[in-house]
């Protein structure tokens, strides 16, 4: 009871310490069972672990009696396996760009290659731990990919070949690693004959078979409504481990790679509710994570760490971080555009994760519980490359970074949270002058408006945790809040502006706010006339940006006293001699501005002549939308929707 309870907390406490110091979870969660495991029988009085994962009938400790371990270790990573197949869209493949379908075709293989042939001749190893070896440390993975460039300010470019290689090597390195373990199990203490052939290819079929139909299956349930809401996430947790236990009947160790396609089949169909699925997915993987990590490296023995305490494992290392990983990168990088301290960077950031850990522990165990040869030296190799390169990149990604030249010292990037018409049409004007520019929004109708247009846009509420760990936002320095919901605009600002609005946070401001027009709020964008009904009249009737030229400070004030007084003129941007954009506040007084001369005042709103207003002729300033009182408060940033344009 102490030791289950222990463990659950301490890995839970991981989590949070992994969370609050922006680091991979997998650290402290390995280095928190290797303390409790091995390390600590050189603490305690009677020389046993202070938690045991395996029951000893002579001592009375220990958790899992005989096989449990195995079927718990089993069972957990099959979940895990299912949830990282989820993530995978092989249409999303398609969209990411040659360099990173590349790096994950080219770079696996020179891994799988490079890295069997080095741990073949470096450690001696028989043939086929050699290889599995290498199989599982092909994968990277997001969740140690993301906390480490969290905070290192990147191009775009770099962050989404980073990213999107954890994504999608995850669950594809998860199939090539299965499928070389069920070659080893079938040939498990006697050689590869016809017979253990035969074993190979019908663990494959069964696999397959069942991974493909159970999807199918589960899939036609959801979409015709057999499962009822609150049973979906339950339901479909019970058919994972339906399918897993029963592959395995037909066909022994077919069980993983059935669930990893199941997960692959069901990622790629439009299934109602798969977010949700995926959110619990996500919460039951962090805790089995949580559990799974603890104890597998609480049973790890000391004579298997001093199997790689030696200089051979170094070597290796050495020669899976800086010999085969640049070699891939490099020639899946080739003709890319890449530059060289580009390329050398994406090198440099590898780190193995949580599947290839988890998994070189189940079949490390199970195959020296079968006698294979060199079947111990699965589990500490593999926790060797997994916290060295963790250890690495945590520690030196961003000093890396620096030295080479790819830290943005500037962040120019832009958030707008909420992507209505005229949201896109300020970010296309954006995306166009060279700026990058993301939209984000809840409401899946926006988003696919704003992709057609060649934006960058993310369907995702503010309320989510998920933007804070998007990588790609890295280069961002500008939040603009444009919804129709003040308060959400407010929210935003106060969540993001640390994050995302390091050079300047704004939002559209309110009618309240309009109605004393004299003192803006800091924040406030635009003009002090303007909020988000005006805004989306003005896109709908002027669905465009334009620019006019400035000669004097003077020009630059009467045109901001024209866009004032009439309802059709929105200033959006100072555009200055050097094309660099300044976001206009609701409050110019603070525009810094060395010189106004061949600057451009760009604004959205129908065409109009300077010499329209005399400088000495009166300004009456557009009056506020009225509005009805008090303001109904919309329940998310998608209710603004419900005034969005019909294109």
């Amino acid at each position: 009871m102490l030791e289950l309870g222990g463990i659950i907390i301490l890995g839970i406490l991981a989590q949070w310490v992994a969370w609050k110091f922006k680091i991979p979870a997998i650290l402290p969660l390995i280095l928190i069972g290797l303390f409790v495991g091995p390390i600590s029988t050189l603490l305690s009085h009677d020389g046993g672990k202070w938690i045991e994962p395996i029951w000893n009938a002579e001592t009375g400790l220990g958790i899992f009696p005989g096989e449990r371990l195995f079927n718990f270790v089993s069972l957990a990573i099959g979940i895990i396996l299912f949830e990282g197949g989820l993530t995978l869209r092989l249409g999303e493949i398609k969209n990411v760009g040659p360099v990173i379908t590349k790096l994950i075709i080219i770079g696996s293989v020179v891994t799988f290659f490079g890295a069997g042939a080095a741990a073949y001749y470096i450690f001696d190893l028989d043939l086929r731990i050699a290889f599995l070896f290498s199989a599982l440390i092909i994968v990277t993975g997001p969740t140690v990919i993301t906390p480490i460039l969290r905070n290192i300010p990147l191009k775009k470019d770099i962050s989404a070949i980073l990213k999107w290689e954890g994504i999608l090597i995850d669950p594809i390195g998860a199939l090539v690693a299965v499928l070389v373990f069920e070659f080893i199990s079938v040939g498990a203490g006697s050689e590869f004959t016809l017979v253990a052939l035969e074993e190979f290819g019908k663990i494959v079929l069964f696999g397959f078979t069942f991974g493909f139909t159970f999807a199918h299956a589960l899939a036609f349930a959801i979409k015709r409504n057999v499962i009822p809401h609150y049973l979906l996430n339950v339901f479909t947790l019970a058919a994972v481990l339906g399918v897993f236990v029963l592959s395995d009947l037909f066909a022994h160790e077919s069980g993983l790679l059935a669930v990893v396609v199941m997960g692959m089949v069901m990622g790629n169909m439009q299934l109602p509710n798969i977010k949700e699925l995926l959110y619990f997915k996500e919460s039951l993987s962090v805790l089995l994570i949580s559990i799974l990590f603890i104890l597998l490296s609480a049973n790890i023995e000391m004579n298997d760490l001093f199997l790689v305490y030696n200089w051979n494992a170094a070597i290796l290392f050495a020669v899976v971080v800086f010999i085969l990983r640049p070699i891939g990168v490099f020639i899946s990088a080739k003709g890319s555009g890449l530059k060289f301290n580009e390329k050398l960077f994406i090198s440099w950031v590898g780190p193995r994760g949580i599947v290839a850990a988890g998994i070189a522990s189940l079949f490390g165990l199970k195959l020296a519980s079968e006698g294979v040869t060199d079947a111990e030296y699965i589990t500490p190799l593999v926790f060797m490359i997994v916290l060295g390169t963790v250890l690495l990149n945590a520690t030196t990604a961003r000093l890396f970074a620096k030295l080479i030249g790819v830290f943005l010292r500037n962040s120019e990037g832009i958030v707008i949270i909420g992507a209505s018409k005229a949201s896109r049409i300020i970010g296309e004007y954006l995306m166009k002058n060279g700026r990058h520019v993301v939209l984000v929004d809840s409401n899946s109708s926006n988003i696919a408006k704003a992709k057609e247009r060649g934006l960058d846009a993310i369907e995702e509420s503010i309320y989510s945790d998920s933007l804070m760990n998007n990588i790609e936002l890295n280069d961002v320095g500008y939040l603009m809040a444009l919804t129709g919901n003040g308060d959400i605009n407010k929210y935003a600002l106060d969540r993001f502006k640390t994050v995302f609005g390091e050079n300047g946070s704004f939002r559209l401001i309110t009618p309240d706010e309009m109605k004393d027009s004299l003192t803006p709020p800091d924040s406030g964008l635009f003009s002090p006339t303007d909020d988000f009904i005006n805004l989306t009249e003005v896109a709908r009737s002027y669905p465009s940006m334009q620019e006019m030229e400035i000669d004097s400070e003077a020009t630059f004030k009467r045109l901001i006293k024209i866009s004032r007084a009439d309802d059709n003129i929105i200033p959006i941007f100072l555009k200055t001699q050097e094309d660099d954009l300044k976001i206009l506040k609701a409050d110019i007084s603070e525009l810094e501005v060395e010189s106004f001369e061949g600057c451009k005042l760009v604004y959205m709103g129908k065409p109009f002549d300077v010499e329209e207003l005399e400088d000495d002729e009166p300004v009456v300033e557009k009056k506020p939308t009225p509005e009805p009182d008090p303001e109904p408060t919309p329940k998310s940033e998608t209710e603004e929707s419900k005034i969005e344009d019909k294109e």
